[in-house]
């Protein structure tokens, strides 16, 4: 079946982000800044900035109310103090996060078992069974031409595809940290968790960035827990592998994870050295 070209996109940031608290138990990890600007904001532009017209923030209960804030509420108070302090340019980066593309924020299905696949599954509801749809993990950041916009081209090319992956090249001794990507004429053949380097079929990495259809929902069933009793997108992908549609994109931009103090810092520091 031959899918519409993706115009929704899913964004996740429904995790515990045990490794930042304290921080995070009072706001989403994505709400941490790069810059002036939270990490969700990048990652919602570069769905933008590649064609996208809506948005799916899949959140915590908590954090929904947060996002909705963010990205809904018009401070009419400070747009008014800075127009009577004749600083209104400072209001214009305000104004443009209102005028992003259409984005809903929904809370995590709760009755579904923990996992990175839970907050795609949550999203069912607003992917039409006839489209394609992209989903991006708020942990990744990517500097430079934007992953999304990656794999929308590629798509172009594979109209074909049940799934079309994301990948980056890393460092020989860094295989082990990453699912590293085996694959055969573009098409995906399998997912390795964490090799050690002489093992790894290739130095690429699964990062973040997918371009999926309704067929991943079939796979991402609360019945198909795997590794920790959590529900993972890379099983549901790797499930995907038998269709022969499977497709890699190796990605131009730079991608850096923010999932951890340490390569957050790495990133803000990229950010704010101007690599945006």
């Amino acid at each position: 079946m031959k899918y519409k070209f993706p115009t929704k996109a899913i964004i996740t940031d429904a995790g515990f982000a045990s490794r930042f608290l304290p921080i995070t138990k009072t706001i989403p990890k994505a709400m941490l800044p790069l810059g002036a600007k939270p990490i969700m904001q990048l990652v919602v532009e570069e769905c933008a900035d590649a064609g996208i017209e809506e948005i799916v923030i899949v959140a915590s209960h908590e954090g929904k109310r947060i996002y909705d804030d963010y990205f809904h509420n018009y401070p009419e108070k400070i747009e008014k103090q800075l127009l009577a302090q004749g600083k209104a340019d400072r209001f214009e980066p305000v104004k443009a996060v209102l005028a992003l593309p259409k984005i809903t924020v929904i809370e995590q299905d709760p009755s579904l078992p923990y996992g990175n696949g839970s907050p795609i599954a949550s999203a069912r509801s607003f992917i039409n069974d006839d489209e394609a749809f992209i989903v991006a993990y708020s942990d990744d950041v990517v500097f430079g031409k934007g992953a999304v916009k990656d794999l929308m081209e590629a798509f172009k090319e594979h109209q074909d595809a049940a799934a079309i992956i994301a990948g980056q090249k890393v460092a020989h001794e860094e295989v082990k940290k990453y699912g590293i990507i085996s694959m055969e004429d573009g098409k995906l053949t399998g997912l390795v968790e964490k090799p050690a380097p002489e093992d790894a079929p290739s130095n690429l990495a699964s990062y973040g960035r997918y371009l999926l259809t309704p067929e991943i929902f079939g796979h991402l069933d609360p019945r198909n827990t795997g590794l920790d009793g959590e529900l993972w997108t890379a099983d549901a992908i790797a499930r995907l592998i038998n269709t022969g549609r499977v497709y890699v994109k190796e990605t131009a931009g730079t991608w850096m994870t923010t999932g951890d103090p340490k390569n957050y810092f790495a990133a803000y520091t990229k950010y704010n050295e101007g690599e945006k």
